[in-house]
């Protein structure tokens, strides 16, 4: 069942004050100190640097998400979550038929400059 949209809000409200870049994926490993199973990827976002996720992107294969470019928000404060801290984090949206939570990383649709402005 659809829930009703949210309140409609500015581009400087929200979107403006984000700062979402294209990274890549250069290493995935299994997070076993998060509280549900979970990945830590490193991302690379070229001129930004190498940041750090915990991700609940576990229906797919680490495999899969090595070398991927993924959209990620950059400025959120970091997060504990179990032993690591969470540097950024990856946009995703929940895959059909999962647990509430269980995701599909947002990607390009072609190779993108690296740290690229998502807008």
């Amino acid at each position: 069942m659809a829930t009703d949209l949210k309140t409609t809000v500015t581009y400087e409200d929200i979107l403006g004050r984000l700062d979402i870049r294209l990274g890549r994926v250069v290493e995935v490993e299994v997070e076993p100190s998060a509280p549900k199973a979970s990945y830590r990827p490193t991302v690379d976002f070229g001129k930004y640097g190498r940041r750090v996720s915990v991700g609940r992107f576990t229906g797919h294969a680490p495999e899969e998400l090595l070398g991927r470019q993924v959209v990620g928000v950059l400025n959120f404060e970091p997060r504990r979550i179990g032993a690591v801290t969470s540097e950024v984090l990856i946009l995703g949206v929940q895959s059909p038929g999962a647990a509430s939570g269980e995701a599909t990383a947002l990607t390009s649709m072609r190779e993108a400059k690296l740290g690229g402005k998502v807008f």
